[in-house]
């Protein structure tokens, strides 16, 4: 695993290339599929996380933000909630599988021109629509099954404490 460490200027040291890289050079890293750590040069606290989310918000400053100021907020929401440790593992299982949807679309799509690339999402663009609608309703259904399990649990054990609703 290549390991990064950050220094308390706020500069990062890659020890695999012996130099000193930028946010945009970790990004390509993620890009890249690269398996990283950043970790404290000091105290040796992985730091992955922040630097990760370090470089979502630059994206999201760029110009084509991701993430809609509704979507941000019910992320900020869920923070503290009973439900904050299902919705990370909802969000992780849900952008796998988009992933995995892109996989398939490029493989695909190898080999294609930019043009013919072009025209090749143009007409998948239906039915990846179609698959991404079904998808969602999907998602939604075990999202409620979810949520009714766990309010049946909840209920089951609130009244093996003689406490009710």
């Amino acid at each position: 695993m290549r390991i990064i460490k950050k220094y308390p200027n706020r500069r990062l040291y890659d020890t695999a290339a012996s130099s000193y890289i930028t946010l945009a050079e970790v990004k390509r890293l993620v890009m890249a599929g690269e398996p990283f750590v950043v970790r404290d040069a000091k105290t040796g606290e992985d730091l992955t996380r922040s630097i990760l989310l370090q470089i979502i918000l630059e994206e999201e400053a760029g110009g084509a933000p991701m993430f809609s100021e509704a979507v941000l907020a019910n992320f900020i929401r869920f923070y503290g909630h009973a439900m904050q440790g299902f919705m990370g593992a909802y969000l992780e299982k849900n952008v796998q599988a988009f992933a995995e949807l892109q996989a398939k679309l490029l493989e695909q799509a190898k080999g294609l021109s930019p043009e013919a690339l072009a025209q090749f999402l143009s007409l998948q663009s239906p039915m990846v629509q179609a698959m991404m609608g079904a998808y969602a309703e999907q998602s939604r259904t075990v999202f409620q099954q979810m949520q009714e399990q766990i309010q049946k649990q909840t209920e089951q054990l609130m009244g093996a404490f003689g406490l009710k609703r």
